[in-house]
């Protein structure tokens, strides 16, 4: 492949997308660069403070708990307050929950913060997703999204590199290094980007109001939410049920760290020419063979014998997850009410959050009772599972162009999108370029006079 064809693909992968978007994925990376709590709390409460593992695995779940609780208040906040102030606060409240762990020395002390870091860092989340969705065109968001999978991955690669050095001298220095680098991502918010939220009439707020509950009883919603949590469930062994697989069968975290490292190198380097293959194709498809690329991808792994083996295997799971994430995030805003989309993104949010506390359980249980074997049998299992699952619940979704719209209120890409897809309909009727000139409910322009005359069945004045 040549430079030329290389510099056009990365073109109109980059392309045509709004400042904001740019700004708030600058945001994302800054944020994802100075991540180190999550690479090194274990090691920090054992080796630098002395704590049992034990009590290391309390304090990791007990920031994932923060997450779930943080996951609804986060959507509820992005949907009342706004997706910018939501932004602000929990950065901020991120930056001084981090800095204060670094400094905190009694075990219960400890766990608290962890807490309130699991709830501060995850509160962000929806807001991020309602965000890029409000800024970003329908047609685009696929794009979008794989584009901010990709940054947080970049970041996540180079601060795990960067944090063991870092560790070496002081963990104190991580720490605040995180809070300082958490600080920068609330600025980048406060001097760049606007509020995005779209603003209802007070009648239409009273008439649509989304809370909670309608969330709750949104079957077709909920379903993908069962689905994606599954899907998380398999997704989140390459964190919890590898590393013990590997090291039950004799192999050193050294082992692990090198099979574990494809996973990022892939995503970094194939996220965004994947993207452009999947952008235009059917999300229904793309989910349906993802799902179960990932089961079979980490089923695999029942068979590996070196390390060499168990890199595969994390090749294959990598790209099902490469094609899942900006898909299942796309399908989620399509389901999502435009003035809801915080509550929704909120709900999706937790189903991973609860996947990652579960997983841990899960796998643990079953290598202990079963065997690792057990375990990559039911990852296969669970993906299949979900496959199905997606291939029937996709049968009753509309099409890419026929997703849900509030009849009430769009976002300014929502109406860019629409009225740039009524204005190709229309020239492919009508086989020209319309006259431009009223309004209808179809967008903000019609035909007019002798277009108008086609549209109506009837002859135009010099047809043959």
């Amino acid at each position: 492949m040549s430079v030329a064809v290389l510099r056009r693909a990365a073109r109109e992968t980059l392309s045509g997308l709004p400042r904001e978007f740019w700004w708030l994925w600058t945001s994302t990376l800054v944020n994802r660069l100075g991540g180190f709590v999550a690479t090194f709390m274990a090691l920090y409460l054992t080796l630098d403070r002395g704590y049992s593992a034990s009590y290391a695995g309390l304090v990791a779940s007990l920031l994932g708990l923060g997450g779930v609780v943080s996951s609804l208040g986060g959507g509820m906040m992005a949907d009342r307050l706004g997706r910018r102030p939501t932004l602000l606060v929990a950065q901020t409240a991120t930056a001084a929950s981090v800095a204060l762990l670094g400094f905190v020395e009694h075990p219960v002390a400890i766990a608290g913060v962890a807490f309130l870091v699991g709830m501060a860092s995850n509160a962000s989340r929806p807001a991020v997703q309602a965000m890029m969705a409000d800024i970003v065109r329908p047609e685009d968001r696929v794009r979008a999204f794989s584009l901010n999978y990709w940054a947080i991955n970049l970041g996540f690669a180079v601060s795990s590199m960067g944090a063991g050095f870092i560790a070496e001298v002081s963990y104190r220095a991580g720490f605040l290094l995180e809070a300082g680098m958490t600080l920068v991502c609330a600025l980048v918010v406060f001097l760049k980007l606007p509020e995005s939220r779209p603003e209802r009439e007070e009648k239409a707020v009273r008439e649509d109001g989304v809370g909670l509950g309608a969330v709750v009883r949104d079957g077709r919603f909920m379903s993908v939410v069962g689905l994606s949590f599954l899907v998380a469930l398999v997704f989140q062994q390459g964190a919890v049920g590898l590393p013990v697989a590997m090291g039950a069968a004799g192999f050193t975290s050294a082992d692990y760290g090198m099979a574990i490292a494809v996973n990022g190198v892939l995503i970094v380097a194939l996220q965004i020419p994947v993207t452009r293959f999947i952008e235009h194709r059917d999300p229904r498809r793309l989910l349906v063979v993802s799902s179960v690329l990932a089961g079979y991808g980490f089923g695999l792994t029942a068979f590996a014998g070196s390390v060499g083996v168990f890199a595969l295997t994390v090749c294959v799971w990598t790209l099902a997850e490469i094609v899942n994430a900006p898909t299942q995030t796309g399908l989620v805003v399509r389901l999502s009410p435009t003035h809801g989309r915080g509550r929704y993104q909120g709900m999706y949010t937790l189903s991973w959050a609860v996947a990652s506390l579960i997983a841990p359980v899960m796998s643990g249980f079953v290598i202990d009772r079963f065997g690792a074997e057990w375990l990559w049998a039911l990852c296969a299992v669970v993906g299949t599972a979900a496959g199905v699952g997606y291939a029937v619940l996709m049968r009753r979704l509309p099409g890419r162009d026929e997703g849900r719209i509030d009849s009430r209120v769009d976002s300014p890409a929502d109406r860019v999108g629409r009225d740039e897809r009524v204005g190709r309909v229309a020239e492919t009727v009508l086989g020209e370029k319309t006259v431009l000139g009223e309004k209808t409910v179809l967008g903000e322009k019609t035909v007019l006079g002798r277009d108008k005359a086609v549209l109506a069945g009837e002859p135009a004045a010099d047809a043959v």
